[in-house]
């Protein structure tokens, strides 16, 4: 990791560094048990959910006195296609030793990228793929020497060397690179032209357990409508239990924890089970513009240069019941965010207009692989080249100040410079990310726009609580993600120690606001696979 260290912008910033208006706990609880109340339904896109979730943010965007940030709407129309997946056949696995046979949601789910009504594959070649890699620039290939074409590759999560302690390995040891998420495989199994692609779930690697993939994947599922209907796709994608891959490759006559060993060594080739595989399914489809809601404080001297705030306002809507609840309120996630995001909006507006432009704004679909915050960057409001940088929020803290903060994927980005200091001056200290193996980097909306060249901070309170030190921090972590993650039961409670969260908020705010009244462009660490297109941006804007 980059060590951090304070370049002479930052130290410009910091000397007028602003006092903080108050961040509004009310206005946290307020909109946190609002948006994540039943009469929401989880507020899934494309749902009557959505007008109504999206109304209530602008009217809390209005009362904080922004304006509308399209061109006089505050609205940004982001086109999506709904696909629900139905009468899914059992994932069958034919020709080994005996018949395996997965049944939907309980051992397998399923689902497509391919707007079509309806997916078959029959009789596909199955092939294990290790991690499923293809990584020139560190001499890594899954896929050499095998054509996947139309055959059915069995994947392992995360990378490589997630077992390794430190970030000394190939794939950065314990932390995950974008090779170990699932979106990515899934994209490479499509460049392969594999049939289908099938993920072995297991909770450590993964970082959660199968419920929550459940949860995520057996409702609908979105993308962004599209040209082409996304028909270079897998025809079908999906996640299996652990047991039951064993079980497969026991059928094939293969040692499932041998090869999952053999995966991890650099050379490794992929393996042909001498199986096939057969899934089929129906889909009912269904095109509809989601929206991403968007406010902004004009600057008063360079409104043209624009700091963006972000949070998504979407969740999961109904999901996989627990004790007959079938509503995934999302309160944490993301909620919070979204209540984080209303009351830098409230904070911002009541200290005046900065010089440069201040934007606020809550993403849809992020649930669905960051679709929202990837429309706009890829169809940005104000250009990306005169976007000096932001903050992304999902999840607040809500179990009481910490002694750390983390910056998610830290070594990227100047702004890390610039929060150091504000950091210093709560009497808190910067400390690495403590489960880096969950890919955290990669799993919100800052990512669209790290991908295109903007800097973007997602950061916040570590583990270490000031009650109960890392010990409570983590166990509160885990908690959440065992119990809560994308589950019935993240729902709002009154309970909640919302300090912490204005601590953090109170950065954001501080960082925004020596941005806003500034003149620097952060830019990314000249090592960041971000650099050159910012170079290049920044470029073509002067």
């Amino acid at each position: 990791m980059r060590p951090l260290f304070l370049l002479p912008a930052a130290l410009a910033l910091i000397a007028a560094a602003p006092d903080s208006p108050r961040v509004s706990v009310e206005t946290l609880k307020e909109v946190t048990k609002t948006l994540s109340s039943d009469s929401f339904e989880g507020r899934a896109p494309g749902t009557p959910a959505e007008e109504k979730a999206t109304a209530y943010i602008v009217e809390r965007f209005k009362a904080a006195g922004l304006t509308p940030g399209n061109h006089g709407s505050w609205y940004q129309n982001v086109p999506l296609v709904e696909i629900t997946a139905q009468n899914v056949t059992p994932l069958t696995f034919t020709g080994g030793k005996a018949p395996v046979s997965l049944d939907f949601r309980t051992d397998m789910v399923i689902s497509t990228y391919r707007v079509t009504p309806a997916i078959a594959v029959k009789d596909s070649d199955v092939v294990f793929v290790g991690y499923g890699i293809n990584a020139p620039e560190r001499g890594w290939n899954d896929y050499a020497g095998i054509d996947v074409k139309g055959k059915t590759v069995v994947i392992l999560i995360n990378d490589p060397d997630w077992q390794m302690p430190g970030r000394d390995g190939l794939f950065e040891g314990k932390a995950m690179t974008y090779y170990g998420r699932w979106t990515y495989k899934f994209e490479e199994a499509a460049r392969q032209g594999a049939a289908a692609a099938i993920i072995v779930h297991d909770t450590e690697p993964a970082a959660y357990g199968w419920g929550v993939v459940q949860s995520s994947w057996s409702g609908p599922v979105h993308e962004l409508d599209a040209a082409g209907d996304h028909m270079d796709q897998s025809q079908a994608i999906g996640w299996i239990q652990l047991d039951k891959a064993k079980a497969l490759f026991a059928s094939a006559g293969k040692d499932f924890g041998a090869l999952a060993e053999a995966a991890k060594q650099k050379g490794f080739r992929a393996v042909p089970l001498g199986v096939k595989a057969s899934v089929s399914f129906t889909n009912t489809i269904r095109r509809q513009a989601s929206k991403n809601v968007i406010g902004v404080l004009p600057g008063s001297t360079a409104p043209d240069d624009l700091i963006l705030y972000t949070a998504h306002w979407d969740h999961l809507g109904r999901c996989t019941p627990v004790n007959g609840d079938d509503i995934c309120n999302g309160a944490l996630d993301n909620a919070s965010g979204v209540a984080g995001l209303v009351s830098l909006a409230e904070a911002q507006a009541k200290a005046g207009p900065a010089k440069r432009s201040i934007a606020f704004m809550a993403v849809t679909a992020e649930e669905s692989g960051l679709l929202g915050s990837l429309y706009y960057a890829e169809h940005p409001i104000y250009p990306l080249s005169h976007t000096v940088g932001g903050v992304n929020m999902d999840g607040l803290n809500i179990i009481g100040p910490a002694r750390d903060f983390v910056i998610t994927g830290a070594g990227k980005s100047e702004l890390e410079d610039l929060i150091v200091p504000l950091v210093a001056a709560e009497g808190r200290v910067i400390k690495p990310e403590p489960n880096p193996e969950r890919g955290g980097y990669f799993r919100s909306d800052h990512f669209s726009f790290a991908k295109l060249g903007v800097p973007m901070l997602d950061g916040g309170s570590g583990e270490d609580l000031v009650k109960g030190g890392e010990a409570a921090g983590h166990a509160a972590t885990l908690d959440y993600i065992e119990h809560r993650y994308h589950k019935p039961q993240d729902e709002y409670d009154p309970n909640w120690d919302w300090s912490g969260a204005v601590q953090d908020l109170t950065l954001y705010y501080q960082l925004g606001r020596q941005l806003a009244d500034g003149s620097a462009w952060p830019n990314w660490y000249p090592t960041a696979e971000f650099r050159a297109i910012r170079d290049k941006s920044r470029a073509e804007a002067k």
